[in-house]
């Protein structure tokens, strides 16, 4: 049973921004936000500005008011927004927090969110219904769909967007964050693996002989693409957990073609079906990837039938990039440390590991790394851990590293877990373990070709492994009971006593070292 909104902390404040258009307003308020009204190229340009500007994090939000070649009469939009939960800020006053608030506790209030519930409610009509085109009127490229990178196989239309689906035996929706392509006036080639959940409606349909309906759903409020990129468990309806985030219930309106909900002050929802018919397969790729690299493309995809597309009028076209690099993490990323953590932790609680003291996925690992902090009480405990993670269905495509470290390590350090690692891993005292043939992310380029064939197996395959960076408990304690030897960490004494004399000494600012 989920947590009731009293488990919250009392100084998160509600956090419902009503639309795409609230929440820029929200970061237009508080300085989180930027508007280049200068021409901007859908081709590579904007592409190449997102991933200059967003540096480590601290970047804002950027809204692109003046898109070339859609400022005729006939362009269904102008404007792009991206980059709405790129920092940590951001994300803060995604959960009605302080702009401040450290990703540690990002990662509390993410935990409880992911177990609560706030029920979404029906209505009759939206704005999203302002404009409702069918048949010959659809024509997606009537918005400004970027080309994002220099070697993408085409414009990428589904890159931030809700896609919406059903499971046919509960009724069950579900939101995932996938991606697709624009492939001519109506068709849109998608990544679909049968073992995500939006995979397991298709092959649910798929049995029945049935098309899958589906709804994409552009720019909404953030907690759409925060929840959408989370991997809430199986069953749950990430519009009951956008509640929670919100504080309010979501208002949903029925689509025109398809037995979906939608959110009823979305942008832009997309309508169509998805066969399993190779026939209608089209091609897709390459794609600029969360991994940093080019995920290989040119291949056949299941593909969109588009059949409706309704919209506000003057949409904004909400999208975003791929891809983290040192020195430039993507919005995808940022989301990725707290979203994976928050997962991950709530996994460990679930299968009853003790002694976890804290959990950290990294940015600019994308949730492919994690640090796991325990209170170590018994031996091999840092096995439970990999073996509790790697269980859970929140490991598909993550966590294919896992370090564990004792509880006098800051894992949000990354000198301190790399001492760690280099200090008291030996590899021949079972400190590094090998899980092989795992199932894992088609898209990791260490991955083998044949291996990353999703089309044929339904999911990558790994060969994750454990780093036990904890002190050894088959050591043999010395006659004080220490199985390692002292650090050469000053005591609180002699750490005292030089800062006592430190402006004296002039030796300008203290360090932090044993603060």
């Amino acid at each position: 049973m989920g947590e009731t909104s009293s488990d919250i902390p009392a100084r998160r404040s509600e956090s419902a921004f009503g639309d795409l258009r609230g929440w820029i307003d929200a970061l237009r308020a508080e300085g989180e936000l930027r508007e280049i009204d200068a021409e901007v190229d859908w081709d590579v340009e904007i592409g190449s500005i997102i991933r200059m500007a967003q540096g480590t994090g601290a970047a804002p939000a950027l809204l692109f008011n003046n898109i070339k070649d859609y400022g005729a009469p006939d362009a269904l939009s102008s404007r792009i927004f991206t980059g709405g939960q790129g920092s940590y800020s951001r994300l803060a006053m995604m959960f009605g927090l302080p702009g401040d608030t450290h990703p540690r506790e990002l990662v509390k209030i993410c935990r409880t969110i992911f177990n609560q519930r706030v029920e979404s409610v029906v209505v009759k009509d939206g704005p999203v219904k302002q404009n409702i085109l069918t048949g010959d009127d659809i024509d997606l490229l009537k918005f400004p769909v970027p080309k994002w990178n220099r070697l993408d196989g085409g414009r990428y239309i589904l890159t931030y967007a809700g896609c919406v689906t059903k499971d046919p035996d509960t009724g069950t929706h579900n939101v995932g964050i996938y991606r697709g392509m624009v492939s001519g006036r109506d068709k849109i080639p998608v990544l679909l693996w049968r073992a995500q959940h939006w995979g397991e409606h298709y092959s649910k349909n798929a049995e029945r002989g049935a098309e899958m309906p589906v709804a994409y759903v552009i720019g909404w409020e953030p907690s759409l693409g925060f929840t959408g990129g989370a991997p809430i468990q199986r069953g749950i309806s990430e519009y009951d957990v956008m509640g929670a985030i919100r504080g309010v219930p979501v208002e949903l309106v029925e689509c025109e073609t398809v037995p979906l909900m939608v959110p009823a002050s979305a942008e832009i929802v997309i309508e169509g079906y998805i066969s399993s018919d190779p026939e209608t397969f089209t091609t897709e790729g390459p794609y600029a990837e969360f991994t940093g690299f080019y995920a290989p493309g040119d291949t056949k995809k299941h593909t969109t039938r588009v059949t409706c597309v309704t919209h506000r009028n003057e949409p904004i076209f909400r999208g975003t990039i791929e891809g983290t690099l040192p020195g430039s993490f993507t919005e995808n990323a940022v989301m990725s440390s707290v979203q994976r953590t928050a997962t991950a932790w709530n996994a460990l609680e679930k299968a009853g590991v003790p002694g976890i003291t804290d959990v950290w996925g990294a940015p600019i690992h994308a949730g492919i790394n994690l640090n796991v902090q325990i209170n170590q009480t018994y031996r091999n405990q840092a096995k439970q851990v990999a073996a509790a993670l790697w269980g859970d269905s929140a490991s598909h495509v993550r966590y294919k590293h896992v370090t564990v470290v004792d509880g006098d390590i800051d894992i949000h350090d990354y000198a301190a877990v790399d001492w760690a690692v280099a200090f008291r891993v030996n590899a021949g005292e079972d400190d590094v373990i090998i899980y092989p043939a795992n199932w894992g992310a088609g898209l990791d380029p260490s991955t083998r070709k044949r291996d990353a064939n999703v089309h044929q197996f339904g999911t990558g395959k790994w060969n994750r492994v454990l780093i036990d960076a904890t002190i050894n408990l088959d050591y043999q304690p010395d006659a004080d009971g220490n199985r390692y030897p002292p650090s050469v960490r000053l005591s609180d004494e002699d750490s005292a006593a030089v800062r006592a004399r430190w402006k004296e000494l002039g030796l300008g600012e203290q360090p932090d070292i044993n603060r």
